[in-house]
């Protein structure tokens, strides 16, 4: 298989649980997955037999390539087609779900939107700031984080493990990397009649205190042309609101009626 078409990496953060439907997780900009950490310590583990995408620090492929690759890691992940397959997408991670909802039928069978990245056009001054990262110099650029991340997490919200975690993530992508990813947010677009050609059930999660992204009106967006949405609103909640103490993932599904259905756990059960 060459190196273009082949699937990214899946995580297994927990050990295997194949008696479950599965939930794969496609991370924010950091690409690496590893926060959520947070809400697998919360119970998430229990629903759902859990992998999350890893894209590599040095990835800088199409939104093309970058949802065929997804794609085909999704189909090794649901293997026996029967399983049933839960998608959970955060920011950046959004964008990549959206995109691989359009493109295929039935693989997915629910999706979750975390603060979807498909906002990214609604903020002026994210866009006019966005063009800066690339010139950020070298030196300086492990410092940009530290700057941002008032923007991206209500701070306040997060034990300082979870907010030393977000750092982390954000300093690990390379400067290069992160401008490129950048400039697929500014050049992403999924226009209203597309949205409507996707008929998988998706739960909305919005935060209502976000300063990175519009992410309410986004969802208000999304809610209206998608086929079959559901929300949820964090009103005190920022931008990477699944790292909060007070936020927990299990229970928002719970609340909207999301969690696997005991036709999904007896398909899951002959599926091991």
């Amino acid at each position: 298989m060459s190196e273009l078409n082949r699937a990214f990496e899946l995580l297994q953060p927990v050990p295997d649980r194949g008696d479950r439907p599965i939930l794969v997780f496609f991370p924010g900009m950091d690409g690496r997955g590893t926060l959520l950490q947070a809400q697998i310590e919360k119970g998430l583990d229990r629903a759902f037999d859990l992998r999350c995408l890893s894209l590599p620090p040095n990835e800088r492929c199409s939104w093309f390539e970058m949802t065929e690759r997804a794609i085909a890691a999704l189909r090794t992940a649901k293997g026996d087609r029967r399983r049933p397959l839960y998608l959970c997408a955060e920011s950046f991670g959004g964008c990549l779900a959206l995109n691989v909802l359009l493109a295929t039928g039935d693989l997915v069978d629910r999706a979750v939107l975390v603060n979807p990245a498909s906002a990214f056009d609604r903020r002026p001054w994210i866009q006019w700031g966005s063009h800066l990262s690339g010139w950020i110099p070298t030196p300086l650029y492990p410092l940009s984080a530290i700057a941002l991340l008032p923007f991206l997490a209500s701070l306040g919200r997060l034990s300082r493990r979870e907010s030393q975690a977000l750092l982390a993530a954000m300093q690990s992508l390379p400067q290069e990397t992160s401008s490129w990813r950048i400039g697929l947010l500014r050049d992403f677009a999924i226009a209203p009649e597309q949205l409507r050609q996707i008929r998988v059930p998706v739960a909305i999660v919005a935060s209502g205190a976000d300063r990175l992204l519009a992410s309410i009106a986004e969802s208000e967006r999304l809610l209206t042309h998608l086929g079959n949405a559901r929300r949820v609103i964090l009103p005190e909640s920022g931008h990477a609101c699944l790292l909060e103490t007070e936020v927990n993932l299990y229970q928002l599904l719970g609340d909207l009626d999301f969690l696997p259905s005991r036709r999904d756990r007896a398909y899951s059960r002959v599926r091991s």
